[in-house]
């Protein structure tokens, strides 16, 4: 890939979200930052995961995810879903199961819980195009944004 096509894709904004995952007792988490809203009615959200990740196995297992939108002053929390170790990832934070299963953050300014109905592999990562089954706004604030975020991702695992 051309060095201009790199620079120019660093230069794309997105939101900054933490997607959790599960299949029966094994449960992740993900920064996703490929995502998007599909369709109103019914209300369907896309996220975009590298077929390497660990949370692209739960997803295929389980069907479903859960995208957690974090505020603009949440950087310290969302480092801590960097890592590869899933227990890390959840220990010392507040979190419950959702209507699906997933993993919900109580730590977030608002969450979509969502059932994937299909699903496209049109380069390295899937497509989950998915139906929102619950969403819940939890607090009042600025959205996390790749603006906002010290780093880039440019699609590699």
């Amino acid at each position: 890939m051309k060095d201009e096509w790199i620079q120019a894709l660093g230069a794309m904004t997105y939101g900054i979200y933490v997607l959790t995952s599960f299949y029966k007792q094994e449960v992740n988490a993900m920064i996703a930052s490929w995502v998007s809203q599909v369709s109103y009615d019914p209300l369907l959200i896309m996220a975009a995961v590298h077929t390497r990740r660990y949370s692209h196995h739960l997803i295929e297992k389980s069907g479903c995810f859960a995208l957690h939108v974090l505020a603009r002053d949440q950087a310290d929390l969302l480092k801590r879903f960097k890592g590869s170790d899933p227990k890390a990832k959840f220990s010392s934070i507040q979190w419950n199961r959702g209507t699906t299963g997933c993993p919900i953050l109580k730590e977030c300014i608002a969450y979509f819980e969502c059932e994937v109905i299909e699903k496209s592999r049109p380069g390295n990562h899937t497509l989950f195009v998915a139906e929102v089954v619950d969403a819940r706004v939890v607090a009042e604030s600025r959205p996390f944004s790749s603006l906002d975020y010290n780093g880039t991702y440019l699609g590699k695992s």
